[in-house]
């Protein structure tokens, strides 16, 4: 009986053992397949961070490129742009660059005519406030200056389209200045304040396309 009881405990001992084994291989082979599960799951976060980062940088990149291509106006056009800007301040209504596709298309002006130019008007159709300056080709100065009259001259003649433009188009200024000519048809809203005649309104949107011709002038000397 003694040997048989030993012989049972034996048993039981190594049945004991051999479970305690197969737990530890068990639980080590989890640890194995969470290590490389949770490493994954961070790779994957950091390439999707990494991936809109990317994304981000590159939308920017493409509107900042779409920006310089709308304006593409050289050093100094740009400079005689802000210091009229600076001038009118809030008098300022310009906001949409003018293509040379517009320039040639509305204004009459083809790229042969000019070596330089800048332009801008409302981006709202119903506002007529525009700034052109066009530095003309030597011999396409009187060319420039013929079409931007006629310009104005068709303005003139279509202002019942929009009649409360009226008095800001006939107080509009076509200026030479060397080979550069210059059409400003600015004023703001001097022509929406009901408690100014039109006769006011047009002495103020002249004083305002005077004030531009004289800072353009005043660019242009230096």
């Amino acid at each position: 009986m003694k040997k048989e009881e030993i012989m049972k405990k034996l048993v039981i001992y190594l049945c004991v053992g051999v479970m305690a084994l197969g737990l530890t291989a068990c639980g080590s082979g989890e640890e194995d397949n969470t290590t490389p599960s949770t490493e994954t799951t961070q790779s994957t976060a950091t390439e999707e961070a990494q991936g809109t980062e990317d994304t981000t940088a590159t939308e920017e990149g493409i509107a900042g490129s779409e920006m310089d291509v709308a304006n593409g106006w050289s050093e100094e056009m740009n400079t005689i742009k802000t210091a009229v800007v600076d001038a009118l301040g809030e008098g300022y209504w310009p906001n949409t660059p003018i293509v040379p596709e517009m320039l040639e298309g509305t204004f009459g002006i083809s790229s042969d005519m000019y070596s330089d130019y800048m332009g801008e008007i409302p981006m709202i159709s119903t506002n007529v406030d525009t700034l052109l300056i066009i530095k003309a080709n030597d011999d396409k100065v009187e060319a420039v200056e013929t079409a931007l009259n006629t310009y104005r001259d068709n303005l003139i003649a279509d202002t019942m389209q929009y009649p409360q433009n009226v008095g800001k188009i006939q107080a509009s200024r076509i200026e030479k200045v060397g080979n550069y000519v210059c059409f400003v048809q600015l004023g703001g809203g001097n022509l929406i304040d009901e408690n100014v005649s039109e006769e006011q309104s047009i002495i103020k949107c002249q004083e305002q396309n005077e004030l531009a011709i004289e800072v353009i002038g005043q660019n242009l000397a230096h």
